[in-house]
């Protein structure tokens, strides 16, 4: 049997300078790790502070680290193909999504959102606004068509009734949106008074279904740390 490979994974800490503070890069593969089921160390780094806790093996990166077996891994999208193809099946489950839509879906989403949100002519808003709400729309609409398998089930099957992007079981794609869509209510709701529409029935049942599981739930930051940390950029309204 193959030795278990040791794996620590360096984050972003949050204000306290201990727990999980606000990345949606590093939550993506902290969800990973944990949907892999392999062990691991998780370590939360101080940006204010303690950033020279990487200079040993990773001068000058930015948070998420990953190191394998003492080797360093940067790049979100990098450590995510290197930890799939590492760890895959048999022992491990593989996290690619069935559908290539559903790792398309969504994918405007958080462009958008930081436009709007960081928009400093108030004029623009409305516009902005729009624009965020149709890439809501199109992502919703993805979630209520039946994907392929179910149909197959059910031919007469007229709204999705899976959980997640690509089916019942979460996939990477859903490490790399649900982070992001967490972001967007919190920050919108906050600091605008808009968060993402209750008529948006499949994002909701998408976003209930994820706070039911420990990999999204667990590796959340605070609402606060979310918050704060973009309360220098936001523009207040007037």
């Amino acid at each position: 049997m193959a030795e278990k490979p040791q794996i620590q994974l360096f984050v972003k800490a949050s204000e306290d300078g201990e727990s999980v503070g606000h990345c949606p890069f590093c939550q993506r593969l902290f969800m990973v790790l944990l949907l892999k089921g392999v062990p691991f160390t998780l370590t939360t780094v101080d940006v204010k502070r303690a950033l020279d806790v990487l200079k040993d093996f990773a001068p000058g990166a930015q948070l998420p680290v990953l190191v394998y077996n003492g080797e360093p891994k940067t790049d979100t999208v990098t450590i995510e193909d290197f930890l799939e193809d590492r760890l895959g099946p048999p022992v491990f489950p593989s996290l690619v999504p069935q559908y290539r839509e559903s790792s398309l879906a969504g994918n405007d989403i958080f462009h958008k959102f930081s436009t709007y949100i960081k928009n400093p002519v108030p004029a623009q808003d409305e516009a902005l606004q729009r624009s965020l709400l149709r890439a809501l729309l199109k992502l919703d609409e993805y979630l209520c068509a039946p994907l392929e398998h179910e149909l197959a089930q059910d031919p007469q099957l007229r709204a999705s009734r899976r959980r997640f992007l690509d089916g019942d079981q979460l996939t990477l794609a859903d490490c790399n949106l649900l982070p992001k869509l967490n972001i967007v209510q919190v920050v919108c709701q906050h600091y605008r008074r808009f968060g993402i529409p209750r008529d948006l029935r499949g994002v909701w049942r998408y976003l209930s279904g994820a706070s039911e599981t420990k990999e999204f739930r667990y590796t959340c930051p605070n609402s606060q740390e979310i918050v704060q940390a973009y309360r220098s950029v936001v523009r207040l309204p007037q």
